[in-house]
Formats: structure tokens, sequence, C-alpha cells
């Protein structure tokens, strides 16, 4: 089968190249899934240009990509709850990374079927971004009226999160550039803050959440405008300290400078580290199917154009989810 595979850690165009490999073998809890669509995601690029291998260990070459949706062609003995045909998505464990490929196998207690009114090619935008909010959100308590700000309401995580949390009934403020606006306010955010002419600190604040999705100064700047005893949720910024301990961090504290800020307004603050979750999956597809959430897919990629779509999903220009679908070529 054809598969797009880090052959070394480098610039994309160098790190990574099509290759015919082995079709994979499922063992006894897992299932085969034929590939219709991989979701790209900005973790996927890191790890080909070495920025992660201090933490995430690979034996190269390996097959890229952790977004999948696809159909059920095999399953292990053991496997009860897929039938062969079944339409699923799948954000994959670690251990079976490589959803870029033909096939993939996946434990199948991290598969959910798909959302059935939507492509093969939306569906596999949606488990990335879609568990890292719902968890980076839960890990804060998310509730109905609470005054949130989601930084970066144009990438992936952004627009799913602020979709999100109006289905939960919160009140919404979220930063874009001047060019996305408009797309992002049919979102349903609240508040749209330009930030190539507003200042977001000026127009949010005393705020229950922030949902930091840049990191550096905008994870210490979420101190300023939330209100006291607020809270503050991190995809990007230095760990809390419980989840130090479930990174395998020994002997961690929190920088001396965050910790402060913590202290000053009496605050809580997260680090999500997002885990596989077929549970978090099923939601996210009822959401989709009572429209609720809508999948943004900006591009779709043929496999063949593999890196071309890593390239541009590393200059920061998308718009909703970068695809690669394996019906085109």
């Amino acid at each position: 089968m054809k598969a797009l595979r880090i052959v070394k850690y480098d610039e994309i165009k160098n790190g990574l190249s099509i290759n015919k490999i082995k079709k994979p073998s499922v063992k006894a809890n897992d299932i085969l899934i034929e590939v219709k669509a991989a979701g790209l995601n900005p973790i996927d690029y890191k790890i080909v240009e070495g920025q992660l291998k201090d933490m995430i260990a690979l034996n190269l070459p390996c097959t890229i990509g952790f977004d999948v949706s696809g159909v059920v062609v095999e399953k292990g003995a053991d496997v009860n709850n897929f039938e062969i045909g079944d339409e699923v998505y799948s954000r994959v464990p670690q251990e079976q990374m490589g959803t870029v490929a033909e096939f993939v196998v996946v434990n199948s207690d991290m598969v959910a079927k798909k959302p059935d009114n939507v492509s093969f090619e939306k569906a596999a935008g949606l488990p990335l971004v879609g568990l890292t909010a719902i968890q980076a959100l839960e890990r804060v308590g998310l509730k109905e009226n609470d005054r949130i700000l989601i930084h970066a309401g144009s990438g992936g995580v952004g627009s799913f999160a602020i979709q999100y949390a109006k289905a939960k009934g919160a009140i919404v403020y979220t930063t874009t550039s001047t060019k996305n606006v408009d797309w992002v306010k049919a979102l349903g955010a609240d508040r749209v803050i330009d930030y190539k002419t507003e200042d977001y600190k000026e127009i949010a604040n005393n705020l229950d959440i922030v949902f930091d999705t840049l990191g550096d100064d905008y994870t210490f700047d979420a101190f300023q405008i939330i209100k006291e005893g607020g809270k503050v949720t991190t995809i990007v910024g230095p760990p809390d300290e419980e989840t130090a301990k479930q990174m395998g961090m020994t002997d961690y504290t929190l920088p001396e400078k965050l910790s402060k800020l913590i202290d000053e307004k009496s605050a809580v603050y997260r680090l999500t580290w997002m885990q596989p979750n077929a549970g978090q999956l099923k939601e996210i597809a009822t959401m989709v199917e009572d429209r609720a959430i809508k999948p943004i897919v900006d591009f779709i990629y043929s496999l063949e154009d593999g890196i071309d779509a890593y390239e541009y999903l590393a200059t920061g220009r998308a718009e909703g989810k970068v695809i690669i679908s394996l019906s085109i070529n």
C-alpha cells in the first residue's frame, strides 16, 4: 500500500516521502480501516521537523498522521463493537500513528462511527481538534452563561471550540484577523475581535475562562482579563503540575511567573495534553448530526500531493482543516 512516511527529521519537503509499504495486520482488539480521508494537524509537521523528538519517540521511517475516517474492512477476534463496512473515524493513539496511508490499524476502543450527515473528508478533520477543545474546556468546567475568550477562532481548534462553547450556552469572545471576521462570526461567536485593528484586552475582560491556543505571552496575559477566581485553560502553555505528572515529568514545578499570576487571581490553570477518547467522538458525531457543530474544511489534497498539503498547513494560513483524501488522484 501507499503511505506518506517520515523518513528523517528535517524540513517538510525533505523529511517526508510517499512509499510503498506492507499493509498492517490486526491484533485481537484492532480493526483495519480502509482510509478514505486523513486530517492534518500542526503536531504532524512539528514531529517531522524534530520539534517533539524528545517527547515522542519514533522508529524512523514511520507513517505520519493521527486523524482518520474510513471503512472497516477487517476486525480482530475480540472486536464486537464494529462490523465490516462500518463508516468510522478516530484520533488514533500514538503507538498506532500513521493515518496518511491507504490502510491503518486502530484499537477498536479508540474508534467511533462517523457522523452520517457529512463526508469522509469533513469527518476526518474533526477528531484531534474536537477532542482537544472538549477536553480543554471540560477541565475548567465550562457551563452555561460562562464568559469565555477563545483565541485564534479561525484555527482548527478555535473554530470547533467556538461552536462547542455556544452549544453549551456560553458567551463567546474570539480573536481573528480582518479577512476571517465574517466567517468566524458565522460560527456563532458573540463578539469577534479583529486583532489587526482592536486590542482584545480592552474588549474582553472580567472573563470566567480564557482558552489559550497561542502560548507565549498570551498565556500570561490571560490572567489580566479573567475575573477573580477565573480559569485559564491552555493547549500550548507550560504544564500544570497534574498534567506534568501525566506527561512523565518528574520534580516539575510551575514557572515562578505563572505561579505568581495564579496566586494573584486565585485562578485555576490547566494545560490539556489531549488523549484519544471514543466516547467523546460519539458526542462530537451527535453534535454534528444535530448541526450544533459544522466541520470547517479549507483545502483537500490527494495522497500524491500530501507533502504540499503539509507545507500549506505549516504556513498558518489555513481557514479550517487541511485534509488528504484517498478518493482523489
